[in-house]
């Protein structure tokens, strides 16, 4: 069993994925739009040039987000994306690339827990948790 994330954004998805191309070093796999697929008969015309599905990848593991029709989107609460990084030098730099324009809800830095952790939610409004566990 693998377990991904999915996650949703209001219009912005293509934009937050090519964010994270730059911030988290990830590759995009897959952008596919409404217009031209067989859902786009079911959506309103505003929805043509968003994503129906992407998905992205870092070091083998995958994120999938959509854009969500009109009506549907809900803001990311109750989980974060939460990224493994052994070097603290580079969570640090990942941590200051997702949380720029975002919110800093825990600045990164040593805890008793980890040689470096950080809480942020990004300029797309995902949650995000940085961790450079102890080995």
């Amino acid at each position: 069993m693998q377990v991904n994330p999915y996650l949703h954004y209001n219009g912005n998805c293509e934009e937050a994925l090519n964010f994270y191309v730059k911030a988290i070093g990830a590759k995009i796999d897959v952008i596919m739009h409404v217009e031209g697929s067989p859902a786009a008969e079911q959506m309103p015309p505003s929805m043509a040039k968003k994503v129906l599905h992407g998905q992205i990848s870092v070091d083998g593991e995958v994120i999938m987000a959509s854009d969500a029709p009109p009506d549907y989107f809900e803001k990311m609460q109750g989980m974060s994306v939460c990224l493994q990084i052994k070097d603290p030098a580079d969570g640090a730099k990942v941590f200051a690339a997702l949380s720029e324009g975002g919110v800093i809800k825990m600045p990164f830095g040593a805890t008793f827990w980890s040689k470096g952790f950080g809480m942020c939610v990004d300029k797309f409004g995902a949650p995000w948790m940085i961790n450079c566990a102890f080995e």
